[in-house]
């Protein structure tokens, strides 16, 4: 029976695992549609990621393939089935505020800071590791192992809707992508716009304010960390300001004011989070809205930010839209406002992340949304919608890497349901498995986002374990 020490075998390849993470962190691949072509369908920068992942690959003797340059795999190893591991190189934009280079990779106190570093380009490394230390170890393998790289996680999925048009479903897998010890439920992810219907006669003439603009957010699944507004005020500015600057020492936020070609300028800066559960966060945009929503504004925009400060502002669990729903099993339905948007040409809309239960009754609370914002002079526009998943906890494969990570860090391992999504709900048998442990603190999509490297290693030994255990052990 072979005994292998994991750990030891992790740290032999300590330094060339952070070289290569470096690199791949310092390359910006967020979604770049503007500048899309047909050999880089969401960017240069994406492409260039998803090719250094197939290139390194390549180097160290793994099957590799590219697939309509949105996703790829390296393989190794042996069998009919597969073994799945679903990791993802594109990350949210970087947001404003940090102390360190996002795209440096520099290694501070222990640990490994960039976008990308936990979410999820430090995990995808660790699992590569992973998969080459087996790979080195071992010439016999009873299942092929298959990293699959995407590249459109962070927005719409493409690159693995595109992938398995065409590429093998593996019979079990996990993605390195969310929470140890292992995520087996994933809630309902739906994102929508809801848009103001426009009324022929909006009425200006008697308002203070004539909102001209409002601008928040950039991603749905993200908590908004800056908003900008820019108004005309038709009389009592002083006072409106000293109001501002109250209303922002009252909510302990950071705002500012200007003025600009005439115009009055107010600036929100929040504190960004993950959209699975915006109470982390600061959202600007709801702030400077529900600011906004207690002054005499022209009739259009109060209509807007009415509904920002009755339905949105600290309301992140659909109470006043009657869709508040949780269940045992994933917990609380979770409204982020990702993005906020308002013209007095083009009138408002909200960018919606809605993560709905598994036992959550979809179409029927769907409708009666539909008409709430009605009643309110609202529509849903660009629903989109990715189903629950779970798997069920006594399955074999989730008893294997509960297994593993028990042995690696001699705690139990607790079954997790998590708001986030996860390449895992791709799979009919997926799981999430890591790489953030319990206890440490969530800073994906945040500003100086980071990776513990003693996590990183940590984690490289559990995903070699758990291919060698799932793939290779008789």
């Amino acid at each position: 029976m072979v005994t292998i020490n994991w750990k030891q075998e992790v740290e032999k390849h300590k330094d060339d695992l952070l070289r290569d993470l470096q690199s791949l962190i310092s390359i910006k691949s967020v979604l770049d549609e503007e500048h899309a072509t047909v050999e880089a369908p969401l960017g240069e920068r994406v492409k260039e990621a998803l090719d250094f992942m197939l290139e390194l690959g390549k180097k160290d003797g793994f099957k590799a393939k590219n697939v309509d340059n949105l996703a790829g795999h390296l393989e190794c190893g042996d069998g009919e089935e597969l073994l799945g591991i679903l990791c993802h190189v594109d990350v949210v934009p970087e947001g404003d505020g940090w102390t360190v280079n996002p795209f440096g990779g520099e290694i501070q106190d222990g640990k490994i800071f960039g976008r990308g570093a936990i979410d999820d380009k430090g995990p995808t490394m660790a699992a590569y590791y992973a998969m080459k230390i087996v790979k080195e170890l071992s010439t016999t393998f009873h299942k092929r192992v298959r990293m699959i790289i995407g590249t459109d996680e962070e927005s719409d999925w493409r690159c693995v809707d595109r992938y398995f048009q065409t590429e093998e479903m593996p019979s079990i897998g996990f993605a390195p992508d969310a929470d140890f010890p292992i995520i087996f439920a994933e809630k309902g992810i739906a994102d929508f716009d809801v848009v103001m219907a426009k009324e022929a006669k909006e009425n200006e003439s008697e308002a203070e304010i004539n909102v001209h603009s409002f601008e928040s957010g950039r991603r749905y699944n993200m908590v908004p960390d800056y908003a900008k507004a820019i108004v005309a005020v038709n009389g009592g500015q002083t006072a409106l300001l000293q109001r501002y600057s109250d209303f922002v020492r009252e909510h302990q936020l950071d705002g500012r004011y200007y003025i600009d070609g005439g115009m009055l300028v107010f600036e929100m800066i929040g504190a960004s989070a993950h959209g699975m559960e915006p109470d982390l966060g600061k959202n600007a945009g709801l702030y400077l809205a529900e600011f906004l929503a207690e002054e005499n504004l022209d009739s259009q925009a109060a209509r807007f930010f009415q509904l920002a400060s009755e339905c949105f502002f600290k309301d992140s669990r659909g109470k006043a839209l009657n869709i508040k729903y949780r269940d045992e099993i994933t917990g609380d339905l979770t409204v982020n406002v990702g993005k906020l948007s308002y013209t007095k040409e083009d009138g408002g809309r909200f960018g919606l992340n809605m993560r709905y239960p598994v036992t959550f009754p979809f179409e029927e609370k769907k409708s009666s949304l539909v008409k709430e914002l009605k009643s309110r002079g609202f529509r849903i526009e660009n629903l989109s919608n990715s189903l629950p998943h779970h798997v069920n906890r006594n399955d074999p494969f989730i008893q294997t890497l509960a297994s593993v990570y028990e042995e690696q860090t001699g705690e139990k391992a607790e079954l997790l349901a998590i708001g986030g999504g996860t390449y895992a709900r791709s799979l009919k048998t997926g799981v999430a498995y890591g790489a953030l442990f319990p206890g440490r603190a969530d800073v994906a999509h945040q500003k100086n986002e980071y990776m513990f490297i003693e996590d990183l290693l940590k984690a490289t030994a559990i995903y070699a374990q758990a291919i060698w255990e799932l793939a290779v052990k008789q």
